[in-house]
């Protein structure tokens, strides 16, 4: 059976995910990860897409993972593709949906915004209940704000230049849904045609958020890329 590590998105956590694994554990050894700062595991003195790949990469050590095939949804699809970039061979084939590509000074500044602790506890007092229940024993604050910094980050300098997406000889299916407010399809059209071994899906209707995305869609598309 072929293995499937499955990388959840920034201020998410790997429960997240579960009905999806759930719905794919019939056709691959279902594996999945907490990154550093996220449901309840520990901060990192780093927090960035190379540490997180590097976090990856120690789980596939640690469980001496074979035949390995990556899901990353949002922030989980570029440290996928991070870890390909900096350990050749270590992944089969990689799929992301929704990962944002496309990060300038201004588009991250207008990301920021919507990390704002103090106002998500006095608009959406649900979602910060969320947050503290699925990062616990964490700051779900000192969470956002450590999100927020790497986002800056990230509109300053990428940290995968057009020239490491060429570099990358993994097979890659990059996933977008044409609803999504947050990645565009040029963006990510632009990144498949600099990967040598990508191709594009567009997720009709489809928005952001893991939990719009209709689960059983995106596990066919999953089964039918990784078998």
């Amino acid at each position: 059976m072929q293995t499937l590590l499955i990388l959840h998105g920034a201020i998410g956590a790997k429960d997240q995910l579960a009905p999806l694994s759930g719905v794919l554990q019939d056709d691959f050894e279902v594996h999945s990860l907490n990154f550093s700062g996220h449901g309840g595991e520990p901060f990192q003195s780093q927090f960035s897409i190379p540490q997180f790949a590097d976090e990856v990469y120690g789980y596939i050590q640690k469980y001496h993972l074979k035949n390995l095939h990556i899901f990353g949804y949002s922030m989980g699809g570029y440290a996928a593709l991070y870890l390909a970039k900096k350990y050749p061979g270590s992944v089969e084939k990689i799929m992301t949906l929704a990962t944002k590509f496309n990060w300038s000074p201004e588009i991250a500044q207008q990301e920021v915004k919507m990390l704002n602790p103090q106002l998500i506890e006095e608009k959406v007092p649900a979602f910060a209940k969320a947050l503290q229940e699925r990062h616990a024993p964490n700051s779900w604050k000192e969470l956002m704000e450590k999100t927020a910094q790497m986002m800056l980050g990230l509109g300053e300098k990428h940290p995968l230049s057009a020239e490491d997406f060429q570099s990358i000889k993994t097979p890659v299916k990059l996933t977008i849904g044409n609803a999504d407010k947050m990645v565009t399809v040029d963006e990510t059209a632009q990144v498949a045609s600099l990967l040598p071994n990508a191709e594009l899906l567009i997720l009709p209707d489809v928005q952001h958020p893991i939990e719009k995305v209709p689960i059983a869609l995106l596990a066919q598309e999953i089964k039918t890329f990784f078998k």
